[in-house]
């Protein structure tokens, strides 16, 4: 059996304002990482080549993110994984929760997981054969207890999903 294709996920770095560099933990993952994904809140674009120096980077602006990043990675994207229909978004608005307005996003559109962030709180739920996850922070852990990324390892017919959590950045 091949070994799984590892993506790292994360949201909501918020660079330079909340740290001025990606997490030794966090970057012990990315050396590993086939594909990165983020899910907004990025601040600036440097953040989006200081990931790409590790491994191809899909993502999608957040409420925080200025113009430049807007315009160049729109707010909602669907990306394909072995197989595997995976839709990034923020997850910001106005009405329900943050997981719902992530669902909502992507209602129809069939994808097998939805990764966002905006909460800044880890979060992994089925909903509807629909796994829906946040990474949390690796930069701004807010209320929470620690500081978090995603890892996803996609194989054929499977995607897995967890957290990695860390008490500093």
């Amino acid at each position: 059996m091949s070994r799984p294709y590892q993506i790292v996920v994360v949201s909501d770095t918020h660079i330079p304002m909340r740290s001025k560099q990606l997490p030794s933990r966090l970057v012990e993952d990315l050396k590993e990482a086939q594909l990165i994904l983020h899910a907004g809140d990025w601040s600036s674009w440097d953040v989006y080549e200081q990931f790409s120096r590790y491994a191809p980077v899909e993502g999608v602006a957040g409420n925080t993110d200025p113009e430049e990043i807007i315009s160049k990675l729109g707010y909602q994207k669907i990306v394909e994984v072995l197989g595997h229909r995976i839709g990034i978004v923020h997850g910001h608005g106005k009405g329900g929760t943050t997981p719902e307005r992530a669902l909502k996003a992507f209602e129809g559109s069939g994808v097998d997981m939805i990764v966002f962030g905006h909460s800044h709180i880890p979060y992994m739920e089925s909903v509807r054969g629909t796994l829906l996850f946040n990474p949390g922070s690796p930069t701004d852990k807010r209320r929470q207890p620690q500081y978090s990324h995603g890892i996803i390892r996609a194989a054929e017919g499977r995607l897995d999903a967890g957290h990695v959590f860390y008490d500093r950045t």
